[in-house]
């Protein structure tokens, strides 16, 4: 079982001054483990990153609203996150891990702790696909929620389950940028599908992650050009998160304060960055 790094706790102060509203729109809170404890099956363990942590960084960053994404060390143990929405009085929604035995009373529980979509992960070293009749049978149960999905795949998932998003009667979101891998180019294969994938009117996609598409080394700019064509693609279907306390990063622990310079390296305009902050997180996350 893989540890991971804690965040780094001195994050510079941003020099880009984030609109009135904006929103961190990919997040997590770790434990505290002696509360909340960690999947039994869990592939890393991270350190405790609480509530507590997370808004005292959005408070230093001028990040107003977020979104907290459930987790694989959480598992479908969702009380974690649940809790720190109860605890932010509006401020904070969420996406959830299920197993595919919730009940439809669950599930409607879960939509009023402010659970507005559901995640699940592809990624090989997370574990790899899930059982794809679960994860087909919970897609379809969204709607009636208005509910959307978000999807954690490598790069190269894109083009392999091509058909089943083609298909997808929800709206759902690829997560950092497809983790697409800069030193392949803006003509790899993966980043081409991504693309083409955009053209779907239900894709959207998060321009997150820069750490994990870049070569590896701050500050990551050669994650740049790869975000802006995505922005270009889907003006309205993109979003930003911190991915805060970026979890199963081994070397370079990104600085949360430069992430939020470089979403303005590759979105300097401001009425697109209005919308990738506030208008576009609002759409899915603002009931």
């Amino acid at each position: 079982m893989n540890s991971c790094l804690a965040p780094d706790a001195h994050p510079v102060r941003p020099t880009c001054v984030l609109p009135r509203g904006a929103w961190d729109a990919h997040c997590h809170v770790f434990g505290p483990g002696v509360d909340f404890p960690y999947a039994p099956d869990r592939s890393y363990t991270p350190p405790d990153a609480p509530y507590e942590q997370l808004r005292s960084l959005h408070d230093y960053l001028g990040l107003t609203r977020g979104v907290i994404v459930q987790a694989s060390c959480h598992g479908s143990d969702n009380r974690a996150m649940l809790d720190a929405i109860a605890r932010s009085e509006g401020r904070y929604r969420g996406v959830a891990i299920v197993d595919g035995s919730e009940s439809d009373a669950q599930l409607e529980a879960l939509d009023a702790g402010g659970v507005r979509g559901v995640r699940f992960n592809f990624v090989a070293h997370l574990g790899g696909a899930p059982d794809l009749a679960v994860f087909d049978q919970t897609v379809d149960r969204l709607a009636g929620l208005g509910w959307h999905v978000v999807l954690h795949l490598d790069a190269q998932d894109i083009s392999t389950y091509a058909q089943r998003l083609q298909r997808m009667p929800v709206p759902f979101i690829i997560d950092h940028m497809g983790r697409v891998k800069a030193r392949d180019g803006l003509g790899q294969p993966a980043f081409r599908a991504l693309l083409e994938l955009m053209e779907n009117p239900l894709a959207w996609v998060k321009v997150c992650g820069a750490e994990r598409v870049s070569a590896g080394r701050r500050p990551f700019e050669d994650a740049v050009p790869f975000a802006e064509q995505l922005i270009q693609a889907a003006p309205d279907r993109v979003l930003w998160g911190t991915d805060w306390p970026h979890p199963n990063i081994s070397q370079d622990m990104p600085n949360d304060g430069a992430l939020v310079d470089l979403m303005a390296m590759f979105c300097p305009d401001p009425a697109q960055r209005h919308k990738l902050l506030v208008d576009n997180p609002l759409t899915l996350y603002g009931r």
